[in-house]
């Protein structure tokens, strides 16, 4: 198993792309829209896209949030944006 890398930064590119920068340095775009488009959970970005800008990063680097109506956390964990964020690199490579 491997150690989890926080991450450093992240910041909203357009609704449902995050541009995330990890402390090991390794830097991806993940797109997330195929997740946010279903399910309950992401209605109120689909709602109000605009709310996708109120991304957070939580204070050690280990997840990216935001807060819906009801003031819970709708979160996705600095190791799965990881393996998006390569996954869709290497595709994206394969492709040109």
């Amino acid at each position: 198993m491997t150690d989890i890398v926080a991450m450093q930064s992240a910041e909203p590119v357009i609704f449902g792309v995050v541009k995330v920068v990890w402390k090991d340095g390794f830097a991806g775009v993940v797109d997330l829209r195929p997740l946010l488009s279903k399910g309950e959970m992401f209605e109120f970005l689909r709602a109000n896209p605009a709310r996708f800008g109120d991304l957070k990063l939580e204070e050690h680097g280990y997840k990216i949030f935001w807060v819906d109506d009801e003031g819970d956390e709708i979160d996705f964990g600095s190791d799965s944006l990881r393996q998006r964020a390569e996954r869709q690199a290497n595709l994206l490579h394969l492709a040109s």
